[in-house]
């Protein structure tokens, strides 16, 4: 949500009702097959239809549709969105739309209730590539965010190894020694893309650093990661199905390698046998990777990028993290970008939802993006405030099973790379307003072009 500066307090804020801009290998499952989805005229003949389609790449791209989510919010909470065949990709024939719930208090009891809503019927994702057949989307449903218990609680049990306190904290020194000489090298040049140069390099190497790829295959990963995500940006869009692909073998011929020769590291541990008699094989491994590729690379890019954008809009706001580094600035800029913007779930019976029924087998979009702007739980929430004390924000994917597990690194590396700034007294300058990403379901930035100005200078 890049926003410009509407005052001079210290804490700068956005009228929300001011006119907006322009507009594999396949292996077993235990999980329960989905129930067939069932449209239900009376239902939705009875329910407001969403007015717009919270999903729809081409107002993403222009602008996150903060007013429209408002008036949600405010009417219609749980809404009827009707999307179009070409929105579908992925889920035809099954499906002609979703339910779009927009307020916190819904979208956290979906999140916390994964008997009625399942993550893996139809998956998490909400939008995908238009020629994409239902095929290809199911293959999705071997990635660990896509599971339901008991498979899920298994496979998480296994990975959360990578993430323990140790093992994050583990890499704090080397992570603020890369993020200083990061931001060093950006300002040694005096100007140029922050996103590229900055905002992206250092979710990637600590993704990277965290399981041992090789410094000379970390921009492979970079690449990947951005042809999987931009299916819906035509600059960017490469090949979905092949970076999929690129990024599976890569990874299975990692985890095969540290199982024929371990070593002290955390690939090793993921492959070893010593959860219920069994570690990751090859190909949940492979499959684990791609969700780091996307959760711990884009994601936490897009986040710093906005909190950049943030701070050089509303200056006022930088001299309070410059001065003071409050530990609630790193979850508000995480607010304030929300760089996942919608998550979805399949209902398993018929339940009821903010008086909506919502009939088995329809899919359920969680807008987290609106949830994190409700009214009702944040403070003056359209000001971008780095000392907000209440801030139950859902950015990490809600809470409950799915909760983000890599949330303590992605923080860590927000207050790294910020501290790297401040600690060098570079001022900074924005030089253009950002080029956003065409998606469906991140708030993602392609470019940011700024400038730096050395202290003295």
């Amino acid at each position: 949500m890049l926003l410009t500066r509407t005052c001079s307090t210290s804490r700068a804020r956005r009228d929300p009702d001011a006119d907006p801009p322009r507009p594999a290998r396949t292996q077993r499952r235990t999980t329960a097959p989905p129930p067939s989805p069932r449209e239900s005229p009376v239902t939705i003949a009875d329910t407001p239809l969403a007015p717009f389609d919270p999903t729809d790449p081409d107002v993403i791209a222009e602008r996150m549709p903060h007013q429209e989510m408002l008036a949600l919010r405010r009417t219609a909470p749980v809404s009827w969105v009707p999307q179009e065949e070409a929105a579908l990709g992925g889920f035809r024939p099954d499906h002609t739309g979703y339910w779009a719930i927009s307020t916190h208090a819904e979208v956290a009891a979906v999140s916390k209730n994964s008997t009625d809503f399942s993550a893996a019927a139809n998956g998490v994702i909400m939008r995908f590539a238009p020629e994409m057949t239902k095929e290809e989307r199911e293959q999705t449903g071997f990635l660990l965010i896509n599971h339901d218990a008991p498979d899920h609680t298994k496979l998480r049990q296994i990975v959360s190894r990578a993430f323990t306190p140790r093992a994050v904290n583990a890499l704090h020194d080397e992570l603020k020694a890369r993020a200083e000489k990061i931001w060093a090298d950006a300002v040694e040049e005096g100007s140029g893309d922050f996103v590229e140069r900055v905002a992206a390099e250092l979710p990637l190497q600590a993704i990277a650093d965290l399981i041992g790829v090789p410094q000379a295959d970390r921009h492979k990963l970079f690449e990947w990661s951005n042809q999987m995500m931009s299916y819906d940006d035509p600059e960017l869009g490469g090949d979905q199905q092949v970076a999929f692909m690129e990024i599976l073998g890569y990874s299975m011929a990692l985890a095969d390698e540290r199982r024929k020769n371990p070593q002290d590291d955390i690939v090793t541990k993921l492959v070893s046998a010593d959860v219920d008699g069994r570690g990751l094989t090859d190909d949940e491994f492979g499959f684990f990777m791609i969700l780091l590729a996307v959760a711990g690379n884009e994601t936490t890019r897009n986040a710093i990028t906005h909190g950049l954008h943030a701070f050089a809009t509303m200056p006022e706001q930088w001299e309070i993290f410059r001065s003071q580094r409050p530990a609630t600035a790193a979850d508000e800029i995480i607010r304030w970008a929300t760089p996942v913007t919608a998550f979805q779930r399949t209902a398993m019976r018929d339940v009821e939802l903010g008086g909506v029924t919502i009939p088995a087998g329809q899919r359920v979009g969680l807008l987290y993006a609106s949830a994190n702007f409700d009214e009702q739980v944040f403070d003056d929430p359209f000001t971008f405030d780095i000392l907000r004390e209440k801030n139950p924000h859902q950015a990490f994917g809600g809470h409950g099973a799915h909760y983000c597990i890599g949330a303590n690194l992605a923080r860590m590396e927000v207050n790294l790379m910020f501290n790297a700034i401040a600690d060098s007294g570079v001022r900074f300058h924005l030089e253009a307003e950002p080029e956003r990403l065409r998606s469906g379901w991140l708030n993602g930035v392609k470019r940011m072009h700024m400038s730096y100005e050395k202290p003295g200078a």
